[in-house]
């Protein structure tokens, strides 16, 4: 998720390594922090595989500072990882909202819906923290506070979430009449 945050920063604008850490880092975070021993080996990746540039400008006041830019092979392969997502960019929900904080750079709203699509059907497939006889647990059999908890949030969140898929699935297919 690292480098599909680097690409998607990247793609609204040129940055310099530090303020694409900060954005990384208002992105996820407070989940994920990123340190630099991540980002700037990312960075090198990404570089050498052509998929990110680099040029040296004056620094304001102090040294030069390296800022980089996306190539065109880097808008390809960010429209490519946008497009297909691995599974875990779905069923993972801060990896999911990662792609999601970049979706809109996909053009085509039809890619778009598809890509809400898979979380959904990954939503309304029943699940839980916790299973017995091989059947997730609900909150209301939780042995627990606590669990009974987790379940909850788990479930109002979820219930939101795919009210919210639902609603923008269709003001995506709306704009393709």
């Amino acid at each position: 998720m690292l480098e599909l945050s680097i690409l998607g920063f990247l793609r609204e604008e040129p940055l310099h390594g530090y303020d694409l850490k900060t954005r990384i880092q208002g992105l996820s975070g407070h989940i994920r922090p990123v340190s630099d021993g991540a980002l700037y080996p990312a960075i090198t990746r990404l570089v050498k595989a052509g998929l990110v540039e680099q040029r040296t400008e004056p620094g304001k006041s102090a040294a030069p500072r390296r800022i980089l830019s996306l190539t065109e092979a880097g808008r390809d392969d960010l429209l490519a990882r946008l497009r297909e997502p691995k599974d875990a960019e779905i069923t993972d929900g801060q990896r999911f909202f990662t792609l999601l904080a970049f979706l809109r750079h996909l053009p085509d709203p039809a890619e778009q819906a598809a890509v809400l699509r898979r979380r959904k059907a990954f939503l309304d497939t029943p699940a839980s923290f916790f299973y017995r006889d091989g059947k997730p647990v609900s909150a209301e059999e939780a042995p627990d506070l606590f669990r009974q908890g987790m379940l909850r949030i788990a479930r109002a969140t979820g219930t939101e979430e795919k009210k919210w898929l639902t609603e923008a699935i269709g003001v995506l297919e709306a704009g393709r009449d």
